[in-house]
């Protein structure tokens, strides 16, 4: 986090306003991308939900970051549950990607982690997409939503799952608990 914002500041003071060189120039340039990372990082880590936490492996690579969601209430009370999310050289006109790494038995994740998130999609017809105006932490608090609030069973994306939680509500609670023991520790 620090590293890119040092390297993006070091390498404006080395160019100065104008660099005589437009070609050597070029080979240095910071993505528009990066430049968004390096402020929305920072506000991300300054307002996460207590029930996540964030974890860049590399932290020269902001575009790259694993999201554990802890959730302290509901069906998934007790479980650990990994995202990867990599956001793409034109972000912020297209949203990130996300993939749900933990195994799950949700109505909005697939057992393979795709993940139904209306904010993740580029193009929505409620109006509740993707929008240039979002940021890395309203994807954050979406994902820690799909656990509370945000749980869908009326537009699921894992239809075996919200069909089970429709016939049988207890026994959709003991699959969600056998997941968690097997997948989410």
């Amino acid at each position: 986090m620090l590293t890119l914002a040092s390297k993006l500041k070091r390498d404006d003071g080395v160019r100065g306003p104008r660099a005589s060189n437009p070609a050597a120039d070029s080979t240095r340039r910071v993505s528009v991308r990066d430049k968004l990372l390096v402020k929305e990082v920072a506000e991300l880590e300054a307002n996460l939900p207590c029930t996540c936490k964030v974890n860049f492996p590399d932290p020269n690579k902001l575009h790259y970051f694993q999201l554990t969601v802890t959730p302290d209430e509901g069906y998934y009370q007790g479980g650990k549950f990994q995202f990867e999310t990599e956001v793409p050289d034109a972000y912020n006109m297209v949203p990130p990607k996300v993939k749900c790494l933990t195994r799950i038995w949700h109505p909005n994740i697939t057992e393979t982690g795709e993940i139904c998130l209306s904010l993740l999609r580029e193009h929505s017809i409620d109006g509740t997409g993707w929008a240039p105006t979002r940021t890395l932490k309203d994807v954050v608090w979406g994902l820690n939503s799909l656990f509370t609030d945000l749980l869908n069973f009326d537009d699921p994306l894992n239809i075996e799952a919200a069909e089970h939680h429709l016939r049988d509500k207890e026994d959709f609670r003991n699959k969600v608990e056998d997941y968690i023991k097997r997948y989410a520790r």
